[in-house]
């Protein structure tokens, strides 16, 4: 457990301090072991992922490693982006919200811990089934390095490339992202490494 850490954390937090909080006390109802991960407190079941609090501009959220799981009878589930393959969000704009809503967050997480308990898995997309921009092929076809340097990373690292690259609407600016991004990929860096 790390409560030293989410304590300096909470502490320290400009933005949403009184719901996260409150939206820790929530998750150690359950007895999830506290720790932090990501920068923020994450709370786990036997070593696995269940739940972590994080705060945006807008809103505060808890955010379900395997939301997409979750039957979501209230509706309420949120993906953060299009790209997001199995975490979902419950997310807020008050304390009075997280009050009013406590029972129903409660009832998200023991789904949550229930889906732990179960062993279930999310099934992501393949790397090959994400979006192949001509512009980064058409690099990869003309240097054997960065083809084998692009194939040697992560399956992880691999899909930021591929979803970076894609996200650009014109060519030119897809070709020089591929540009821009090739000494890294031939560094073996992901996309965010240093």
């Amino acid at each position: 457990m790390n409560p030293k850490v989410v304590d300096r954390f909470l502490d320290r937090a400009k933005k949403w301090k009184p719901e996260m909080t409150l939206l820790r006390e929530i998750c150690l109802d359950f007895g999830l072991t506290e720790e932090f991960k990501w920068m923020h407190p994450c709370y786990t079941f036997q070593d696995k992922n269940v739940v972590l609090i994080h705060g945006f501009k807008e809103y505060c959220a808890l955010l379900f490693h395997k939301g997409v799981l979750l039957k979501d009878t209230n509706n309420m589930l949120i993906q953060q982006t299009e790209n997001v393959q199995a975490a979902r969000q419950l997310r807020f704009t008050s304390l009075k919200e997280i009050i009013d809503l406590k029972p129903t967050i409660k009832a998200y997480i023991f789904e949550a811990i229930e889906v732990e308990k179960a062993g279930l898995e999310v099934t992501l997309k393949k790397t090959s089934e994400f979006n192949m921009p001509t512009e980064f092929k058409k690099a990869l076809d003309n240097d054997p390095d960065l083809k084998a340097a692009f194939q040697g990373l992560t399956p992880g690292r691999q899909r930021g490339y591929l979803l970076y690259f894609s996200q650009a609407k014109q060519s030119a600016t897809r070709a020089n992202r591929v540009e821009k991004y090739t000494p890294k990929i031939l560094q073996g860096k992901g996309l965010n490494d240093q």
